[in-house]
C-alpha cells in the first residue's frame, strides 16, 4: 500500500462521468485484474453508469454502510490535508490556494510517510461479541 492519492481535478461538480474517468486513470496506474475501490454511497458513484464501466474495467465497488465516516479513508484522508496546508494559512488569490492543496496531495505520500501510515491504515476496533440485553 503506497498510499499514494490518484486525482481528478476539476472546478465544477463530481459526477458520475468524474467517477467512471478516476476509474480509468486508476485502471491505467495499476493494471487492470484485481481491483477492489471502497466508495461511500454518493449517488453518483451508485449509479449504472459507473457500475458499468467498473465491470468493463475490472474494478469491483465495494460500498461502506451508509453514516460510516470513520471508515471513510477519504474523510481521514481530507482532515489531514485541511490541516496541513489550510488551518491559519492564507492564500493571496484562488490558483494558490488550489496549488497548495495539489502540493499536498501529490507529495504526501512521500513528505509525510509516517502520518499518513498511522491515519490511513484498516485497523479498526471490532466487537466480536455483542450482548444486547432488553429493558
Amino acid at each position: 500500500m503506497t498510499r499514494e492519492v490518484l486525482t481528478i481535478t476539476n472546478d465544477q461538480y463530481i459526477n458520475s462521468e468524474t467517477v467512471c474517468e478516476l476509474l480509468l486513470k486508476i485502471a491505467d496506474k495499476v493494471g487492470h485484474g484485481s481491483i477492489t475501490l471502497v466508495l461511500d454511497n454518493a449517488r453518483y458513484q451508485k449509479c449504472k453508469l459507473v457500475k458499468h464501466h467498473a465491470e468493463l474495467l475490472g474494478i469491483e465497488l465495494l460500498f461502506l454502510p451508509p453514516y460510516s465516516p470513520n471508515l471513510n479513508l477519504i474523510e481521514r484522508y481530507w482532515k489531514f490535508v485541511k490541516k496541513d496546508c489550510l488551518y491559519s494559512k492564507y492564500y493571496k488569490n484562488f490558483d494558490d490556494f488550489k496549488k497548495a492543496i495539489s502540493d499536498c496531495v501529490d507529495n504526501a505520500h512521500h513528505n509525510k510517510k509516517s502520518t499518513l501510515k498511522s491515519l490511513l491504515s484498516w485497523n479498526f476496533q471490532l466487537f466480536s461479541k455483542v450482548e444486547i440485553s432488553s429493558i
